[in-house]
């Protein structure tokens, strides 16, 4: 049996170190996600929320996302009144710049009440 060379396994290694880096600089950007999706259905459950007006539902919403860190604009937030009930839908990106390259990360955290 012929064993593996020496470059090949340092190859694997960084390729393997790579992905972990990357994983590691990308998963609190999805765990905030989560938990803005969280508070956003906390938002649209609560019995109050129907008589709140839209713009202090906005800011709710806004003050999580702040507290969070992440890049929520007054106008990513859209709440939609019906009479099944109330919908909010947040769209939003996060730029990630690494060394030689950049992705945005597109986001669309969203619930709503029945």
């Amino acid at each position: 049996m012929n064993p593996v060379p020496r470059w090949r396994i340092a190859a694997a290694v960084l390729v393997l170190a790579a992905l972990l880096g990357f994983g590691v600089m990308l998963a609190p950007i999805y765990v905030d996600n989560l938990k803005l999706q969280t508070s956003v259905e906390e938002i649209t459950r609560r019995v109050d929320s129907q008589k709140r007006t839209d713009e202090t539902l906005r800011q709710d919403v806004l003050n999580k996302a702040r507290e969070l860190n992440l890049p929520v604009k007054a106008d990513n937030v859209h709440i939609t009144r019906s009479p099944e009930g109330l919908r909010i839908d947040v769209r939003y990106f996060v730029r990630v710049t690494v060394p030689g390259y950049t992705v945005d990360l597109h986001f669309y955290p969203g619930a709503g009440s029945r």
